[in-house]
C-alpha cells in the first residue's frame, strides 16, 4: 500500500486544492459575474459533454490499464499502444461530421426551452473530444505509475482557468460569451499537455501490426464505452434534463447543492488514479491475496477520510447557505446531505469498481450500469415531478446505494473476499455519532465564524478517535511523522 498512500495523499491534497478553487467559483464567483442564466448554460455545456464523452472515447482509456501490464515486451506494449491511440477516431469523425450537417437541427431540439443555449451547442463536441483524449493520454501515464501530474492536469487546471477567465469577466477583459469560448479552448490546451506528457513518459515505437488480443482489446472497449456512457448518464444526466423542464438557472442552483456534497469523494478520485493500475496488476498476475488487501484497505482508509469531510460538509451547510448571494442558492441543504451520503457510501466500497472492471467477470459492468443509467433516468423524471431537486437527489442516492449493494455482492461471489473488517463498524459509529451530536445546531455568531468553530471541534474529536483506536495504520503512520503519538 506504499506507493498507493503516497501518491494517494499527494493527490488528495492536489484534489482538495482544486475543490478549494473550485468552490470558490462555484459558490462566490460563478454566482456573482455570470450570475444565474449564464452559469446554468456552462453547467449544462460541460454536464452534456460529459455524457458523450464516453463513447468518444470509445473506453480505450479502461483498455489501456486493463491490459498494458498483461503484455511482456516492449514490442507488444508498443503494438498494443500504436493501435488503441487511434480507435477513439472512428468514432469522433462520425460524430463530427453529424455534428456538421446536423448542426441547425441539434441546436433548435436543445434550446427549444432556453434559446441562448442555442449559440454554443459546439462546446459540447469540442470540449467531449478534448476529454476523451484526456482521458486516453492520462490512462497512458497512470500504468507507467505516474499519476500526479496528470491528476494536477484533471483536478486543478481547469478550475484554475475558470478562475483566471472568470476575473477577466469581472474586470471587463472577456464578455460573458468570450468566457465559454475561451473555456473551451482550456479544454482542448489540456488534452494537448496531458499528451506530451504521456509521450514523454512512454514513446512507443508506432508501428502498424495489431497486438495478438486485438480481438480481446476491441471486445472489452465496447463493454466499457457502453459501461461508460451509462455511468455518465448517471452523473449528469440530472443537469441535463433541468433546462429541458425549467429555467436554465435551477441548473446553476442544483449544481452548487451537487459541488459542495461531491467534495467527500476526492480521496476516492485521488487513491483511485494509482489503484486503478497496480488492482489490474494484480489480477493479471492471480494474486487474490494482494487484492484482497487492497480492497480492505482502501476500503478503511477511503470511508474513514471521507466520512471526516461528510461531518464537515454537512454540520456547516446551513451556514454555508446563508453566505450565498442569491436566494436561489437557498434550500439545498437535503441536496448535499442526499448526494454526500451516496458519495461516502461509494467510497467505502473502496477499489471495488476497480477490481469488476480489471477482472474476468468485467462483462457484467455492462448491465450494473445500464441498470444505474435507466433507474436513474426514470427516478429523475418521476421524483422532480414531485419533489424539484430534492427529487433528482433522491434519485441519485437510491441507485448508487441499490447497485452499489449489488456490485459488493458481485465481488463477494466470484472471488470471496469483502471491504468490511472489525475498523468499518467503529468508523461507521463514530461518524453517525457526530453527526447527530453536531448537525442539529449552530452557534449563535456570524455564519462564516460558526463554520469555522463547529469544524475545528468535529475535526479535533474525529481525529482524536481514529488516531486513539488505530482506525488506519497508514494514516496512523503518516500523522507519527508531524506529531508523536
Amino acid at each position: 500500500m506504499g506507493i498507493v498512500f503516497k501518491q494517494s495523499f499527494r493527490n488528495t491534497l492536489i484534489i482538495y486544492l482544486a475543490f478549494v478553487v473550485g468552490g470558490a467559483n462555484t459558490i462566490i464567483l460563478y454566482p456573482r459575474i455570470l450570475e444565474g442564466e449564464f452559469y446554468g448554460v456552462v453547467v449544462f455545456l460541460l454536464s452534456a459533454s460529459n455524457v458523450i464523452m464516453p463513447l468518444t472515447a470509445i473506453g480505450v482509456q479502461h483498455s489501456i490499464v486493463k491490459f498494458f501490464s498483461s503484455y511482456d515486451s516492449k514490442e507488444e506494449k508498443d503494438r498494443f499502444l500504436s493501435t488503441i491511440i487511434f480507435l477513439p477516431m472512428f468514432i469522433a469523425i462520425p460524430i463530427g461530421f453529424l455534428v456538421s450537417q446536423l448542426y441547425e437541427q441539434i441546436g433548435n431540439h436543445i434550446s427549444e426551452e432556453n434559446p441562448i443555449l442555442k449559440d454554443y451547442t459546439f462546446v459540447i463536441f469540442v470540449v467531449a473530444f478534448a476529454c476523451a483524449y484526456f482521458e486516453v493520454f492520462y490512462s497512458w501515464v497512470k500504468v507507467q505509475m505516474q499519476s500526479v501530474f496528470g491528476n494536477v492536469l484533471k483536478e486543478f487546471w481547469n478550475r484554475a482557468m475558470v478562475l483566471i477567465l472568470l476575473l477577466a469577466v469581472l474586470f471587463d477583459f472577456l464578455t460573458k460569451p468570450q468566457f465559454i469560448y475561451f473555456l473551451t479552448g482550456a479544454y482542448v490546451l489540456r488534452a494537448l499537455v496531458m499528451m506530451i506528457y504521456a509521450f514523454w513518459q512512454y514513446f512507443p515505437k508506432f508501428t502498424l501490426q495489431l497486438p495478438k488480443n486485438f480481438k480481446e482489446v476491441v471486445r472489452y472497449s465496447l463493454y466499457m464505452v457502453l459501461a461508460g456512457s451509462a455511468g455518465a448518464i448517471l452523473l449528469d444526466i440530472d443537469k441535463v434534463m433541468i433546462p429541458g423542464k425549467e429555467d436554465v438557472k435551477l441548473a446553476a442552483y442544483y449544481a452548487v447543492a451537487v459541488f459542495i456534497g461531491s467534495v467527500i469523494e476526492a480521496p476516492g478520485r485521488a487513491m483511485g488514479q494509482i489503484l486503478q493500475p497496480i488492482t489490474s496488476k494484480t489480477l493479471n498476475e492471480n494474486n487474490t491475496k494482494e487484492v484482497e488487501s487492497l480492497y480492505k484497505k482502501s476500503s478503511t482508509n477511503l470511508f474513514l477520510i471521507s466520512g471526516l469531510f461528510f461531518l464537515l460538509v454537512n454540520c456547516g451547510i446551513n451556514e454555508l447557505f446563508k453566505l450565498m448571494p442569491d436566494k436561489g442558492y437557498a434550500g439545498g441543504e437535503l441536496v448535499v446531505l442526499m448526494i454526500s451520503g451516496a458519495k461516502m457510501f461509494t467510497m467505502f466500497l473502496g477499489n471495488n469498481g476497480a477490481i469488476i472492471n480489471n477482472s474476468s467477470f468485467y462483462r457484467i459492468s455492462l448491465p450494473i450500469n445500464v441498470g444505474m443509467a435507466v433507474s436513474v433516468y426514470f427516478l429523475n423524471v418521476w421524483l422532480f415531478e414531485v419533489f424539484g431537486t430534492d427529487g433528482l437527489a433522491l434519485a441519485t442516492l437510491l441507485v448508487i446505494f441499490t447497485f452499489n449493494s449489488i456490485k459488493l455482492t458481485i465481488v463477494k461471489s466470484k472471488l470471496s473476499i469483502s471491504p468490511v473488517t472489525d475498523k468499518t463498524f467503529k468508523i461507521f459509529s463514530l461518524i453517525a455519532v457526530l453527526f447527530f451530536g453536531f448537525y442539529f445546531w449552530d452557534f449563535n455568531f456570524h455564519p462564516l465564524i460558526n463554520i469555522v468553530l463547529k469544524s475545528a471541534i468535529i475535526f479535533v474529536l474525529y481525529v482524536i478517535v481514529a488516531v486513539k483506536f488505530k482506525l488506519s495504520p497508514e494514516i496512523n503512520n503518516l500523522i507519527s511523522r508531524f506529531i508523536k503519538i
